[in-house]
């Protein structure tokens, strides 16, 4: 059996998402939203999986037909992040392939929905302490994604200021000018850049956190010192 779909995670927010493609097609895909009204962030860990298990039911896909993982690498939230990547990894192990990285503020320009026009944007995810991951993509032909400098980490005002500065340059994010989170099936459009990247090391790969988590940052604050693994 040809293996020829690629298995995508993405988890730098509390709404998760998976997307099983074909090519550069999105075949089958689910968003970790809550659907009763409670916390989005309330049992994640447990949906990750079933929601893999759905994409395979409705595309007709088994674990044979896997070609590759890709996972989204962050910046994003702790906890969600490191549930992906442990996924990801345990799936790429499993199945006997390879796993690929991507940034997760690329996955939310190239994931949104509707598909964004070409032109740049600014992709920003909320790093707390008043302060956002942010980068700058730029949308091609096709949707696809290019991330045209490295993330940084700007505050509230800074973002205020840029937006004030260059109000040409399109805000995309969750609850920002352009309202979208980081979602797997934005792999689909720069699925081939991506593949062109090569693969990560999968003993020692973990997503970019972009900072650390806050029960740390309380422990080192308390201590004094930095706590060391």
């Amino acid at each position: 059996m040809t293996r020829s779909y690629t298995l995508a995670l993405e988890g730098a927010t509390y709404e998760g998402s998976v997307a099983l493609i074909r090519d550069s097609e999105v075949v089958a895909e689910r968003t970790l939203r809550a659907e009763d009204g409670g916390s989005p962030r309330a049992g994640r860990g447990e949906r990750l999986m079933p929601a893999v298990a759905e994409c395979f039911v409705e595309a007709g896909v088994g674990r044979a037909e896997i070609a590759r993982i890709v996972c989204g690498a962050g910046p994003g939230s702790f906890t969600s992040l490191r549930v992906a990547g442990s996924v990801a990894k345990g799936l790429a192990a499993g199945y006997g392939v390879e796993l690929y990285a991507v940034s997760s503020l690329v996955l939310t320009a190239s994931g949104a929905q509707p598909s964004l026009p070409i032109g740049e944007y600014l992709s920003v995810l909320d790093a707390m302490r008043g302060e956002f991951f942010a980068a700058r993509i730029t949308i091609r032909s096709g949707g696809a994604a290019i991330h045209s400098e490295p993330t940084t980490l700007v505050s509230a005002e800074q973002l205020a200021d840029l937006t004030v500065r260059e109000p040409a340059l399109r805000t995309v994010g969750p609850g920002r000018q352009i309202d979208a989170h980081p979602h797997a099936r934005g792999v689909a459009p720069i699925l081939a850049s991506i593949i062109e990247a090569g693969p990560v090391n999968l003993a020692s790969w973990e997503p970019d956190y972009g900072r650390l988590a806050e029960a740390q940052v309380r422990w080192e604050a308390a201590h004094g010192r930095p706590l060391t693994t």
